[in-house]
């Protein structure tokens, strides 16, 4: 099992032209680490436990080659800390915050945020859920699923240009259905967090450690674990009923989705 069975991830590969010539000349030459993943979820578990200055130490990143071509997901330390107490302190008042996060930990959280030249992660992540809307993204047959060393994985992996065109057409039409909103203000932002990459990047779907739990959950209803899964299937079909104006096509879809996910979030009070 990983060390973070809880989070899945959400990810940008670029390819390396897009990085600066000293990232570039470190990055290509780095072995390829099939544990990469495994050794991100140590380290922010580590971190959690001995909170230490982001900015200033050399980070890890995931790497993916496709036709001779490498292509990185940095894993971005400084940038995922400083966004996670941003939205943090954003989720409560301000005299509530120092009860969770003290003002000693926020300035080691912080420290030399103002030097970063980017703070747009290439990493997205969730835990104990998959927003709906990462699934849009992909196709059934883009997904990969099955068992490692580490437990049962499933991932989806396609280019950001179809990721992004996906993302837009799904945009347009919840803005036909519903109008501006909550729902609408997501893939919005969706959009324009894939914007902001290489336009021959590729988009990854990890469900991290959360397979195995969406595993035991399926089974536990009488389903045929992983290979029941039809979170793209479902999402896809919500989108294809709005479209044509047909509520109950769209109701159903959205329906399956939210009750499966619902019960892999229940495990959580029960670990």
């Amino acid at each position: 099992m990983r060390p973070t069975p809880y989070v899945a991830s959400l990810r940008i590969y670029e390819p390396l032209s897009a990085f600066e010539p000293t990232d570039r000349l470190r990055w290509q030459s780095m072995e390829i680490n099939e544990e990469s993943y495994i050794v991100e979820e140590r380290l922010a578990l580590r971190r959690l436990v001995f909170p230490e200055p982001p900015a200033g130490r050399p980070d890890g990143v995931h790497i993916l080659e496709v036709e001779g071509e490498r292509y990185v997901a940095p894993w971005a330390t400084a940038t995922r800390c400083w966004a996670a107490l941003d939205n943090f302190k954003d989720s409560l008042p301000s005299t509530v915050v120092p009860f969770f996060i003290t003002p000693a930990i926020e300035d080691v959280i912080t420290a030399g945020v103002d030097l970063l030249e980017d703070k747009v992660p290439h990493i997205l992540t969730e835990t104990w859920v998959i927003p709906p809307r990462w699934f849009l993204l992909f196709q059934p047959q883009e997904r990969q699923r099955g068992e490692d060393a580490h437990g049962l994985f499933t991932q989806a992996r396609t280019t950001i240009a179809l990721a992004k065109s996906r993302a837009q057409t799904a945009h347009e039409t919840v803005v036909g259905a519903f109008g501006e909103g909550p729902v609408e203000q997501d893939l919005e932002n969706l959009l324009a967090w894939l914007e902001m990459f290489h336009p021959k990047s590729f988009v990854e779907l990890d469900y991290g450690g959360l397979a195995t739990y969406l595993d035991k959950s399926l089974r536990e209803n009488g389903e045929d674990g992983l290979l029941a899964d039809s979170s793209i299937e479902d999402v896809l079909q919500s989108i294809s009923g709005l479209a044509v104006a047909d509520g109950m096509v769209a109701g159903q879809g959205y329906e399956r989705l939210m009750t499966r996910w619902r019960n892999v979030q229940g495990l959580e009070s029960a670990n």
